[in-house]
């Protein structure tokens, strides 16, 4: 439908839905219709619910609503294609024995080019299935990349207790404390560290209320390498070949029977 609207029913296909390159502050014409550009990104945020994939780069086009120029419906066009050579793919929910949460968190520190503020992102499974993510700008500037990080690890801890409450409600009960993975070390000593260093002063106090969840046994902070940090598909632009693997972990490509 949104292909329809732009008039791309013939585009070409590309195979990632943003470009990894840098973008510039350059001055860039208003785009005339832009009536059609927040109608075009307006239905490519309900098509996240099941396209985990475009997340972030639907986020990034969402941040440009209010006076998106040529370049930003450059970067909607893109989506488009790149869902146009994908039509098939989409999430894929099976049943599984495990009852157990575990997460993914991560930051891309000062990646707006904008205004310098850095983007978290959190991956939650339920079993073998995710359910639930998020791309999204932090709404302070980090004065650090530990604290950046550290920020999403607060945001996905967040979601993760949010999860274990409703799961309860529903009398689904997990034996195991639900596993937060992370792969920034800095952010890592801090929850563990009852020492508030020098250095940490100005994050605020209430993103360590992670320390009390890992406390409480309710959570489990455990450290994985970058290369399997499954979140950084949800802070920043990858190559083809990191997308492409991030994207079959995450069950959104086709299963082979399809």
């Amino acid at each position: 439908m949104s292909c329809m609207m732009a008039g791309m029913l013939s585009c070409k296909p590309v195979d990632t839905p943003i470009s990894i390159s840098k973008a510039t502050i350059l001055p860039d014409p208003l785009f005339f219709y832009a009536t059609r550009f927040c109608q075009i990104v307006d239905a490519l945020q309900y098509l996240t619910f099941k396209r985990p994939d475009i997340c972030f780069a639907v986020n990034r086009v969402c941040q440009f609503m209010h006076a998106p120029t040529d370049s930003h419906w450059a970067a909607v066009k893109r989506i488009l294609r790149y869902l146009w050579g994908t039509a098939s793919h989409g999430l894929h929910i099976t049943r599984n024995s495990s009852f157990a949460l575990h997460g993914f968190t991560d930051a891309d520190s000062a990646g707006s080019v904008e205004d310098r503020k850095s983007t978290g992102g959190y991956l939650v499974f339920f079993g073998q299935t995710p359910i639930s993510w998020k791309s999204g700008k932090q709404r302070t500037i980090a004065r650090s990349s530990t604290e950046a990080e550290y920020k999403a690890l607060a945001d996905g801890t967040t979601e993760v207790i949010w999860l274990q409450y409703l799961l309860t409600d529903l009398q689904i009960l997990s034996t195991s404390a639900s596993i937060i993975w992370y792969d920034n070390l800095g952010a890592t000593y801090l929850f563990a560290n009852p020492v508030f260093h020098a250095r940490t002063k100005h994050v605020e106090v209430d993103y360590h209320f992670v320390r009390d969840r890992v406390a409480k046994k309710e959570i489990q902070i455990r450290f994985i390498s970058s290369q399997d940090q499954l979140a950084d598909f949800f802070t920043k632009p990858l190559p083809t070949s990191s997308f492409t693997a991030f994207r079959f972990k995450i069950r959104v490509d086709p299963p082979p029977s399809a």
